[in-house]
C-alpha cells in the first residue's frame, strides 16, 4: 500500500525497519548523538536507553508499515549531499483512514538542521497520501514552543496550499507523561493540487 522507498532531489527515504537500518548506528544516534537533548526536546520520546529499545522502535515502524497504519522512513541524504548515505533522521505519518488524514511527523539530527529537509520530505509525502492513497487531509503540528519546527513547517504548508488551524489543548502526550499543547497545521487534496499544479 506504502511505498518501499521514495526518492527526492536531495533524499531517499526507506522503510523504518531493521533490515534498512544499521542497528548499532540507530542506536547511537537516538541516544547519544551531538545535539540529541535539543532534538529530543519536544518530541514525544526520550533518548534510547538501550539497544533493544532502538530495535523495537525499527520493529514497530516494520510493523505499522505492514498493517497499513503509518508510513515511516529513515531519511537518507543522497549521493551528493554532505552526510550521503548516513541516517539524517525519521519522517513520515500515520494514517486515520476514517478521518481521510495523514499526519506527519519528522525529526532530524541537530548536524543536518536548516538544510531544507524538513520540507523536501513532507513534498514528497503529501503527494503519496493524495496522489496514492487519495486521503482529504494531511495534517502536522509542533509544540508550541518549537520555533525551528513552526518555521519549517510554515514554510512548506505554505508552500504545499494549506493553513494553520490553530491551537490544539492537551493534544501531544511526551514520554514522561507531561501532556502538552500542539499548535496544528492542514492541507487538503484540493489545496495541494491548486498549489503544485
Amino acid at each position: 500500500m506504502f511505498p518501499e522507498t521514495i526518492e527526492t532531489d536531495r533524499l531517499r527515504l526507506e522503510v523504518r525497519s531493521p533490515e534498512h537500518v544499521d542497528l548499532d548506528e540507530c542506536y547511537r544516534i537516538c541516544s547519544s548523538d551531538p545535539g540529541i537533548d535539543e532534538v529530543t526536546e519536544f518530541v514525544t520520546w526520550d533518548p534510547h536507553e538501550t539497544k533493544k529499545e532502538t530495535l523495537e522502535f525499527l520493529e514497530r515502524g516494520r510493523e505499522r508499515f505492514e498493517e497499513g497504519e503509518a508510513a515511516t522512513y529513515v531519511i537518507y541524504p543522497r549521493e551528493g549531499e554532505d552526510g550521503a548515505g548516513e541516517i539524517a533522521g525519521f519522517g513520515g505519518f500515520g494514517v486515520d483512514w476514517e478521518k481521510r488524514t495523514a499526519t506527519l511527523g519528522t525529526w532530524l539530527r541537530k548536524r543536518l538542521w536548516g538544510r531544507g529537509y524538513s520540507g523536501e520530505r513532507a513534498a514528497a509525502l503529501a503527494e503519496v497520501a493524495f496522489a496514492d492513497l487519495d486521503l482529504d487531509v494531511v495534517a502536522v503540528g509542533h509544540h508550541p514552543d518549537n520555533e525551528k519546527s513552526r518555521r519549517a513547517i510554515e514554510r512548506y504548508v505554505d508552500r504545499l496550499g494549506g493553513r494553520r488551524e490553530g491551537r490544539l489543548r492537551n493534544e501531544l502526550v511526551y514520554a514522561d507523561g507531561t501532556v502538552h499543547d500542539e499548535v496544528r497545521y492542514t492541507i487538503s487534496q484540493s489545496e495541494w493540487r491548486k498549489a503544485t499544479t
